[in-house]
C-alpha cells in the first residue's frame, strides 16, 4: 500500500527490538521479540484500520492488566472502500479461500437495484458469498453497491459467528432492498474443487 510505520526516533535498536523495514514484528499477543515490549496498530504491519488497532490495544490491555488470555484475532475483519458504489468485504476472497480450504462454492449475482431501474441508470450491484463446501460455513462476503459499508457490518457479525449458507437461506429478506440478494441466492455460480475453479459439477 505504500504505507510506512513511523518508528524513526523511537531508538528501538537500543533495547534490541527487531524491526522489518519500517515495521515491528509481533506475535498474536502483540509482543515484540523483547518480552516486556509490545506494539499495536499500523506500526505492526498487520491490518491498517483504526478499529483493528483499537481491538489490538483492548486485547493487549485485557491480557496484561485484566487477567484474561486474549490474543488478537484478525480473521473475518470487515472493511469498506468508500467509492461510488461502495465496496464492502469480510472474510476470504475466492482465490484465498480456494487456496486454504480447497473446496468452496461461490454464489454471485450482478443486478440493477430497483432504485436504479426506474430511472434507467446503468449502475449495477454485485453480491458474492464464498462458502466452504464441507461445512457450508460462509467464509467470505463481498458487496459492491450503494451503502455496502452499512450492509457488510451486519453481515460481518454473522460471518464471525460462523453462520452457514443454510442460516443465510433461512433468513427472510427485506423487500425491496439490495441486501435481500444475500439471502436469496440459491445456486452457486461456480465452484472450486481441490483449489481449481470448476464451472459445473
Amino acid at each position: 500500500t505504500g504505507r510506512k510505520g513511523k518508528i524513526d526516533g523511537l531508538n528501538l535498536e537500543s533495547v534490541g527490538v527487531k524491526t522489518e523495514a519500517s515495521f515491528i514484528p509481533v506475535d498474536e499477543y502483540s509482543r515484540t521479540n523483547v518480552d516486556s515490549i509490545y506494539a499495536v496498530g499500523d506500526v505492526t504491519d498487520r491490518i491498517a484500520l483504526t478499529p483493528v488497532a483499537l481491538m489490538e490495544g483492548h486485547r493487549l490491555a485485557d491480557t496484561l492488566f485484566g487477567g484474561m488470555d486474549r490474543p488478537v484475532d484478525h480473521e473475518y475483519v470487515a472493511s469498506t472502500v468508500f467509492t461510488t458504489p461502495e465496496i464492502g468485504t469480510v472474510g476470504y476472497t475466492e482465490e484465498d479461500a480456494a487456496a486454504k480450504f480447497g473446496d468452496i462454492d461461490v454464489y454471485k449475482n450482478r443486478f440493477r437495484a430497483m432504485k436504479h431501474s426506474f430511472p434507467k441508470s446503468e449502475t449495477y450491484s454485485l453480491m458474492k458469498l464464498i462458502v466452504e463446501t464441507k461445512t457450508q460455513r460462509v467464509i467470505g462476503c463481498h458487496i459492491a453497491t450503494d451503502g455496502a459499508g452499512e450492509m457488510i457490518q451486519g453481515v460481518a457479525i454473522a460471518v464471525k459467528m460462523g453462520a452457514t449458507k443454510d442460516d443465510f437461506d433461512a433468513t427472510i429478506g427485506i423487500h425491496p432492498t439490495s441486501a435481500e440478494e444475500l439471502v436469496t441466492m440459491r445456486t452457486p455460480s461456480h465452484y472450486y474443487r481441490n483449489g481449481v475453479k470448476v464451472d459445473k459439477l
